[in-house]
């Protein structure tokens, strides 16, 4: 025979649970939205945790696999970082033999550069695979014995081909992913002296 308490006691821990869950992620994310605007801060953050991370694999010497993995996923983020979010070399609408193309003069249609993958994001992603990748490197599972300097020969034969393909891409439909030359505008003084 069950007793009633039982039914009652269940569903309270769920909801125990779930309002847990739910109060984890609202700190989370307000967290994440205070840091946003600290964009040097939370790089600086983040190349420290990555010195520390290859601090740990010289003095160990280990885990190279897992440096290796690193490596190329964050490989993989910097190239969606530089990517346009709608890639002109897949817009077939374009008039021109060359390909469709970001505007060059004044009088053609203003297109600002999108990222496939934002600042922060690729902030978040590149800080979160640290750490994972820092943690794996106190489990000894993940420390396979294998010569490392092929590793560094395949990331940097990996890394030179991809961002020779990158930069063809980039002069090819002419853009540039960064913004150091962006005019920056003043705001006028809205009060006016009458004589």
């Amino acid at each position: 025979m069950m007793d009633g308490n039982d039914l009652v006691t269940e569903p309270s821990r769920k909801g125990i649970i779930s309002q847990a869950w739910t109060r984890i992620s609202q700190v989370y994310q307000g967290t994440l939205d205070r840091w946003t605007p600290h964009t040097r801060s939370r790089w600086v953050g983040s190349f420290v945790l990555l010195l520390l991370f290859m601090l740990r694999i010289f003095t160990k010497q280990g885990w190279y696999i897992v440096t290796y993995a690193l490596g190329i996923y964050h490989l993989n983020l910097f190239i969606a970082f530089l990517t346009p979010k709608i890639d002109p070399a897949m817009d077939f609408d374009g008039d021109d033999d060359n390909g469709p193309a970001l505007p060059t003069r004044a009088t053609e249609e203003f297109r600002p550069f999108i990222r496939r993958l934002p600042e922060f994001k690729f902030w978040l992603s590149v800080t979160k695979s640290t750490l994972i990748g820092f943690c794996c490197t106190f489990i000894d599972a993940f420390n396979i014995p294998v010569f490392w300097p092929i590793l560094v020969m395949y990331f940097i034969t990996l890394f030179c081909i991809t961002m020779k393909r990158q930069i063809k891409h980039m002069i090819k439909y002419r853009y540039l992913p960064f913004t150091h030359s962006k005019p920056k505008y003043k705001t006028v003084d809205s009060t006016v002296t009458v004589n």
